[in-house]
């Protein structure tokens, strides 16, 4: 399942899927890899998905408080042009290719 986390406004639309069919919240690393490497904290995983509730392994997630506001929360990973959506820090460090970026 594709989990999408995020908003659309006048200015464009800005979401981050999480394949949580491909996402093991990074069981065999002391710290999931995407909450590792974002300086925006955006990412935290959970024990229970809470878009599927008969799954029961961690997950990573888009915590509650940069749903609404990822354009800003992300700015700093993006630059201004010339950027790769593969070449983003959190898309780069998630050994299972679960992450991704909308713009």
């Amino acid at each position: 399942m594709i989990a999408q986390y995020g908003y659309r406004d006048g200015s464009g639309t800005y979401y981050i899927s999480i394949d949580t069919d491909k996402c093991d919240g990074c069981v065999d690393y002391e710290v999931a890899k995407c909450v590792e490497v974002c300086p925006a904290g955006v990412f935290e995983v959970v024990d229970e998905d809470p878009n599927d509730p008969l799954r029961e392994e961690p997950v990573a997630i888009v915590k509650e408080e940069h749903r609404n506001k990822l354009r800003f929360s992300c700015a700093q990973c993006k630059p201004a042009s010339g950027y790769r959506i593969e070449d983003l820090p959190c898309v780069k460090a998630c050994p299972n290719g679960a992450i991704s970026h909308s713009w």
